[in-house]
């Protein structure tokens, strides 16, 4: 009794412990709760509202180009867009929903049929098979095992089960809904996040524009925008010197990704890829609208605020005169279409000229015209000639006699000669080289008769002096120090012949140097004497005849004029920022009156009897100098050789006072052509520049009087 009675004391007692136990445990679980809910509930409360602020930079419309006269010639046309722009941590699956919405409201298809073809085309085997994957997730589980995916990165997985998808079933009746589907969703998977996204641009229809801009609830990251193309009023006039800007497809250059990025583009921003479109980009691009967007932690957007304004593009004012270029096209494609009818000149293909003011380097017109069909083509119809201006910066020919002023430049500077040494024109030989001479026996030349009959002989002689003969015999061997070339070419290059000539523009050739340590390098220094040896551009003609049109200063020639801030009101131009003075590289360091020597050879050229122009300009007012130029050439298809010859010009006018300078290249004419092409389109530059002046002269004229009367 006593056993059991002691039994039942101590049950109680054991329960009261257990209870004592559980009340210890729960006390403290409240104190714990007391600590998150007092002390530490503000902190907890601050975590879970958290957000995150990231800054996009959104672009803005690129400036435009106006030519000297205020004449628009680049600008932005505005177009209709739909626009993706992606928040952070966006999944494809969220993409696709997207893009199925999408193309209940808009039509992907280009509506060309050839168009549409290209386009469905494009849609690859593994876009067929993103689209499967994202569309079956069920199924894509069973393309690979749990052992298998255990070794395997993310990535690599990815791969796996798209290599295991076969074509039946991605290919397997899928309707032009699904294809049109496909291409959405490629477009928005380009996006980068908080970065706008063209999905359409082109044939928006204000139709699809409202149904987009009335379901944007519906499609997250959608918006109904406006983009711009670039549209060029002139339409071919000068564009390809204009340049192009990739495509919102094409982005920046793969190539230069790293410098671009460091500058603050996205990569699928626009850019100049060519030409002044490239040259001045750091003006056209304007300054990003900065946007900070406030997310939670899921990615979900919950604010934005403008925190840095963009900007539009600054304007570019450039030297060209569209109107004048206008009209120099016209005058070099219907010269290169006369002289290439009924099977003439098979090999020319093309025709260059600039025109610059000599004074500041201003140009005025850059051209070029030529065919773009195959070289071996004899058959050629109006429409094959296309703009080729750039060619009149890229594209080297041996210049002929134009550089004669240069080479007795350098007969003066050089001491070799002195203004009014004469000689008798007449063949020289060189013993083991063939007789060479002028285009006829000129007899007694000096230094001007010789520019205005264009002797060869005397340049001859200019070339063996400063090799170190002076006591020339015919047929017998001369001295000849082949350190003349150096010093000869050194000469050249004060006026801009074989070096950049510093034309603001993305490339330029400098020409083909020729070797002159070769056996013949004595002969082949009397052909660079009168331009059959290097090669020289018609924009370092025109930069030489420049120099000596102005007196002997090499200024810089240069497409730009001005930079203008955007427009205020988006009619009038907008304040000068920047204004392009005169550059002047170099003075040729000699006596002045040498150059007054030149300039005389170069006006008598024109205008005195027996100069080589002279026929062609007799009856003309320009007052112009300038020296003409023939030079032979050769051409090379499929292993053959074929002679030609170019026909070239120098010219600046009026004489006493040069308001434009230019140079004309024509390559590759057949020998024996009677052609006077350089001539021809020389002086109907002349007349195209004199006639426009005097319109404007006049219109200027009637407004000041309409004015004073009012």
């Amino acid at each position: 009794m006593k056993k059991e009675k002691k039994q039942k004391a101590q049950l109680p007692f054991r329960l009261n412990i257990l209870f004592f136990i559980v009340f210890l445990l729960f006390a403290v679980l409240i104190l714990q709760l007391g600590v998150v809910q007092i002390l530490n509930g503000e902190s907890f409360q601050e975590e879970i509202n958290r957000t995150t602020q990231d800054t996009t930079k959104l672009p803005v419309p690129r400036g435009e180009i106006y030519d000297r006269n205020h004449n628009v010639i680049a600008k932005n046309k505005p177009m209709y867009a739909i626009t993706y722009t992606p928040p952070k941590g966006v999944q494809a699956k969220d993409r696709l929903e997207v893009a199925q919405k999408l193309a209940l409201y808009i039509d992907m298809f280009h509506p060309d049929k050839d168009e549409k073809e290209k386009q469905i085309n494009r849609i690859t085997d593994r876009d067929k098979k993103e689209y499967w994957y994202v569309l079956n997730p069920d199924k894509v589980k069973d393309k690979l095992s749990v052992e298998e995916a255990a070794d395997m990165e993310p990535a690599e997985q990815y791969k796996v089960i798209l290599d295991r998808i076969t074509e039946e079933e991605y290919d397997n009746n899928l309707s032009e809904q699904d294809l049109e589907i496909i291409l959405i969703k490629k477009e928005l998977d380009r996006a980068y996040a908080l970065t706008p996204q063209i999905v359409k641009s082109e044939n928006v229809t204000p139709e699809e524009y409202a149904r987009v801009a009335e379901h944007l609830s519906e499609l997250p990251g959608i918006n109904a925008t406006t983009d711009w193309v670039r549209e060029f009023p002139y339409d071919d006039t000068f564009k390809n010197i204009i340049g192009n800007v990739s495509t919102e497809k094409e982005g920046v250059p793969a190539e230069n990704i790293d410098y671009y990025l460091a500058k603050g583009y996205n990569r699928n921003d626009r850019v100049g890829l060519s030409g002044l479109e490239e040259q001045y980009e750091d003006f056209l691009r304007g300054r990003k609208e900065q946007v900070e967007y406030e997310m939670s932690k899921s990615g979900v957007i919950l604010d934005s605020n403008v925190v840095v304004p963009g900007e539009s593009g600054k304007d570019l004012i450039l030297s060209i005169d569209i109107e004048f270029q206008k009209m120099v096209d016209e005058i070099l494609k219907s010269e290169l279409e006369a002289e290439t009818q009924g099977g003439d000149n098979r090999f020319l293909r093309d025709v260059m000229a600039v025109v610059m003011n000599p004074n500041t380097g201003e140009l005025l017109a850059v051209s070029g015209q030529g065919y773009y069909d195959d070289p071996k083509t004899e058959a050629r119809e109006k429409n094959d000639i296309v703009d080729v201006g750039y060619k009149a910066l890229y594209d080297a020919h041996r210049p002929g006699s134009t550089v004669k002023g240069a080479t007795v430049l350098a007969g003066y500077e050089s001491g070799v000669i002195n203004p009014g040494d004469s000689l008798v024109d007449k063949p020289i030989k060189i013993a083991g080289t063939e007789e060479k001479g002028s285009w006829k026996n000129l007899g007694w030349v000096d230094d001007l008769s010789a520019l205005k009959q264009s002797s060869n002989v005397y340049m001859f002689f200019i070339a063996m002096k400063m090799g170190g003969e002076y006591n020339y015999a015919y047929d017998k061997g001369i001295t000849f120090n082949p350190a003349a070339f150096t010093k000869m070419r050194n000469y050249f290059r004060q006026f801009g012949l074989g070096v950049p000539t510093g034309v603001d523009y993305p490339y330029e050739e400098t020409g083909f140097v020729g070797p002159t340590d070769i056996v013949g390098a004595a002969g082949l220094f009397q052909d660079f004497a009168i331009g059959q040896y290097d090669t020289f551009t018609a924009m370092q003609l025109a930069q030489y005849v420049s120099t000596i049109a102005n007196g002997g200063y090499r200024v810089q020639p240069h497409f730009l004029k001005e930079v203008r801030n955007p427009s205020l009101d988006g009619e009038n131009l907008g304040s000068v920022y920047k204004t392009v003075n005169t550059k002047i590289l170099n003075k040729i360091v000699m006596d002045d009156n040498l150059i007054n020597r030149v300039q005389e050879g170069f006006r008598q050229v024109y205008q005195e009897p027996g100069g080589t122009a002279y026929n062609y300009f007799k009856e003309t007012n320009f007052n112009a100098a300038g020296k003409t130029g023939t030079a032979e050439s050769d051409v090379y298809i499929d292993g053959e050789h074929y002679e030609t010859i170019n026909l070239t010009m120098v010219s600046y006018a009026p004489y006493d006072n040069p308001e434009i300078a230019l140079s004309v290249i024509v390559p590759n004419l057949d020998v024996d052509t009677n052609s006077a092409i350089n001539h021809n389109i020389t002086r109907r530059i002349y007349e195209a520049y004199f006639s426009l002046k005097e319109k404007r002269d006049q219109a200027n004229n009637n407004t000041e009087n309409v004015d004073e009367n009012e």
